[in-house]
């Protein structure tokens, strides 16, 4: 991954934040909400845009009769997000990739 081609995924600091907290497991929408301290309509799109990628899928179900909410990284959203990460690690430790032969 090039730095001019970070996927536009990652080029939101709430994406970047909720991607981060989900790296450890699946979490409610309360859960991110706290972490993240965003609006409830500011988060509602955030992760529609991210599902709609395919970094989280949504799973609603109901726990002790009230409705749930659960967000969770699929596998490419964890793969992506690694790899996001490493870029910015080589960046800092000031590597220089060869360029691709493609």
């Amino acid at each position: 991954m090039d730095i001019n081609h970070i996927p536009d995924i990652f080029q939101s600091k709430l994406r970047i934040a909720l991607v981060s907290c989900l790296i450890t497991g699946a979490k409610s929408f309360r859960e991110l909400k706290e972490v993240t301290g965003a609006t409830d309509g500011n988060l509602s799109v955030h992760l529609t845009k991210l599902q709609k990628a395919g970094y989280i899928v949504i799973r609603k179900d109901f726990f002790n009769n009230k409705p749930r909410t659960e967000y969770e990284l699929t596998q490419k959203g964890r793969n992506e997000f690694i790899e996001y990460v490493n870029r910015l690690q080589q960046i800092v430790n000031g590597y220089n990739p060869p360029e691709n032969n493609k």
